[in-house]
């Protein structure tokens, strides 16, 4: 399974899988169709499924269009985005699973963002080191999404349950939000060294136009704040302990940066 990142709108990133060898493709969060349809032009592939992870037009808006190009393919999405999802035809849960390339991803049901939000893992194979997870607006590279429909409990135990994936996952974000969250990272977390080099190499990233995404869940967890809300250095910043305060706190905190 390939992935290709393929920009949107001002800082999106919608990700086409592509099954070279069935010469078929699927999508995650298409905001839009025409960058989807150009690559798919480029690779002569057929689109065969779209996997949504909320409904938020940045993430759901090129489903349409899609659909009317390939009339065929299966569009997924949150059991909770009943309603919400334009085209959707299968109603996804905790645990339920999706398959493309010959690969099997487990579906995380990880409200926060939305109330309704959901997460695809594929595992490695046997012949691989890396999987690979698209969490859409749960966990971005140095950061996570703001809480629109949820609350800071839901929110720590969705990310709990990614944060519990192998360190070699790739995480494929839906933003480049990365310098920005970097940027504020810095103030709460301040003594952290891993966190102080990845914010230069981030800063030169950007200034040569190159991605930041995907990042590794390993660096993720050294270095995101919002994956660290059992670390003393955020409990001391905040003043507290339990693990929602924490994290509401630094989120309120990221909210008025």
């Amino acid at each position: 399974m390939e992935i290709k990142r393929l920009p949107a709108l001002s800082d999106n990133y919608i990700f086409l899988l592509h099954d070279a060898d069935n010469n078929t493709a699927a999508v995650v969060d298409p905001a839009v169709a025409q960058p989807v349809l150009n690559c798919l032009d480029q690779l002569g592939a057929k689109l065969v499924a779209i996997f949504n992870t909320h409904h938020h037009a940045d993430h759901v808006g090129g489903n349409e269009k899609l659909m009317e190009k390939y009339p065929d393919l299966c569009v997924y999405g949150s059991k909770e985005d009943q309603g919400r999802i334009p085209g959707q035809q299968v109603f996804l849960e905790e645990g339920d699973t999706v398959e493309f390339a010959g690969k099997i991803g487990k579906v995380y049901f990880v409200p926060g963002h939305t109330r309704g939000h959901i997460a695809y893992y594929f595992p490695p194979n046997d012949s691989e080191e890396i999987g690979d997870l698209f969490c859409g607006d749960t966990i971005f590279a140095g950061g996570c999404g703001r809480l629109f429909e949820g609350t800071p409990s839901q929110m720590v135990q969705s990310i709990g349950k990614l944060r519990n994936l192998p360190d070699h996952t790739r995480i494929w974000c839906a933003h480049e939000y990365t310098l920005n969250n970097l940027k504020f990272a810095v103030t709460v977390d301040k003594d952290n060294h891993d966190l102080q080099t990845r914010y230069q190499e981030v800063i030169k990233a950007r200034e040569n136009e190159q991605p930041t995404v995907p990042s590794l869940l390993g660096e993720e967890k050294k270095t995101n704040p919002f994956l660290r809300w059992d670390q003393p250095a955020l409990q001391m910043v905040t003043g507290m302990n339990d693990p929602a305060r924490v994290f509401g706190k630094i989120r309120g905190m990221k909210d008025n940066f």
